[in-house]
Formats: structure tokens, C-alpha cells, sequence
């Protein structure tokens, strides 16, 4: 039984896992692979409007999308793509990354071997993903400005898109846990962790919302990430 509170911290957080950034022209458009089509789609809105030159799909397949994605989520980001009338030559397909920071080191990799001149990416995720992925990209490619994006949807219509509500609760705690543990292990930037933010969380934990918590890594948001 989720309870009101419970759907109160749920949006804390998503609201949390949003950076807000406005969309503008940037070298590059990086979707990071996922069980979600709604990242290529946003990419290929970003696209027509003139925001990005050229797409990059990134992501090989994982557990959840093996069987959504066997040809690899890369793979089936640029078919749909070209479904809603992107052009091939303005794809990219980097098909070997199997987490975050893959998705960022392979694409930064491809980038440079092709001969395209990076200096700021739309960097396009799960919207619940957007804070990770921007503290992930700042880490492993300082050097480019980063521009995060993602559908735009409220909580309410992710969690009909996915259709299961407890699993959308149990993956933002667990991005919120990694947003606290993931600095100290060098995949991304500290940043900083409101308490009401920290609390929220702690509540979730505590009601069982924790199937996607690292197992190895403490289950709470840690002190030094407040302010």
C-alpha cells in the first residue's frame, strides 16, 4: 500500500532528480540507453528544433531490456529515430556501454574518433535520471558543457508509462542513494543533497522502497552530503 506520504517524498525526490536546464544548441545530443524509448524521443525533438547537429545513442542491453531490446538499446534508439524521420547521417550508434559511466567515457571515445569538435552535449536520460547522468558527465568529461534533458513529464504520467508505481518509487530512491555513495568511489561530483530531500528518502527506505539500493553501500543518504 503506497500512502500519501509516501507519494509526497516520491515527488520531493522526482522534482529532486530534475536540474531544470532550458534547452539550447549544443555540439551534440547523447541519449543514454535505457528501457525507455522516450529518451530517443526526446533526442529527436531536441533535434528538429534545431538544437543539436547530430544524435548519439549509447547502451548495449542489460537484465531489463534484453528481451524489450536485443539488438542492443543503441541500437533500437536510432531505429526509432529514423522511424520519426531523423536522417542516418545524423546518427550515431555506440552499442558497448553497460552502465552510466560507460555511456559517457565510449561516447566522449567515438566522439574524438570521428573528428566531431565537442564542446557541449544534451545530455538526454529517464527524467529521473537527469541529476546522475549531468554528475556522472561532469566527472568523466570536464572539459564540455552539459546540458541535461529528458521527456517532459510529470510523476504521475512516468509512473503510467511504466505501469508498476512501486518500482518507480524503489529506482528514484535508488538514484538517490547513489548520488550520495557514487563521489566517494570517483564515478561523479558530489552534489549537494537538501535534508528535506535526505529525509524523504530515509522515509521511503524505512518503508520498505529499496529493491534497487546498492546492497554493498550504506541504504542511507549520507550526513556529509548536506549542507
Amino acid at each position: 500500500m503506497i500512502s500519501t506520504q509516501d507519494w509526497e517524498d516520491t515527488r520531493l525526490i522526482w522534482d529532486y532528480h530534475q536540474m531544470g536546464h532550458a534547452p539550447r544548441p549544443c555540439s551534440v545530443a547523447i541519449g543514454l540507453g535505457s528501457h525507455d524509448l522516450g529518451v530517443a524521443e526526446a533526442a529527436v525533438d531536441l533535434y528538429r528544433r534545431g538544437m543539436t547537429p547530430l544524435l548519439l545513442f549509447t547502451g548495449a542491453t542489460s537484465p531489463t531490456t534484453r528481451e524489450r531490446m536485443p539488438r542492443g538499446e543503441a541500437v533500437h534508439y536510432r531505429e526509432r529515430a529514423l522511424e520519426l524521420g531523423v536522417p542516418s547521417s545524423a546518427v550515431l550508434v555506440e552499442p558497448r556501454a553497460r552502465n552510466t559511466g560507460e555511456n559517457i567515457r565510449f561516447s566522449r571515445e567515438l566522439l574524438e574518433e570521428t573528428g566531431v569538435d565537442v564542446s557541449s552535449v544534451l545530455l538526454i536520460s529517464k527524467p529521473y535520471e537527469e541529476r546522475r547522468a549531468y554528475a556522472t558527465a561532469r566527472k568523466l568529461w570536464p572539459g564540455v558543457e552539459i546540458v541535461s534533458a529528458s521527456s517532459p513529464m510529470t510523476l504521475d504520467e512516468y509512473v503510467d508509462s511504466i505501469g508498476d508505481a512501486r518500482l518507480v518509487i524503489d529506482m528514484l530512491v535508488g538514484a538517490v542513494q547513489r548520488l550520495s555513495v557514487y563521489p566517494e568511489q570517483g564515478f561523479m561530483i558530489s552534489q549537494h543533497i537538501p535534508d528535506d530531500v535526505t529525509e524523504a528518502y530515509e522515509r521511503l527506505c524505512q518503508r520498505g522502497f529499496t529493491s534497487r539500493l546498492l546492497r554493498d553501500a550504506p541504504g542511507q543518504a549520507r550526513s556529509q552530503t548536506r549542507r
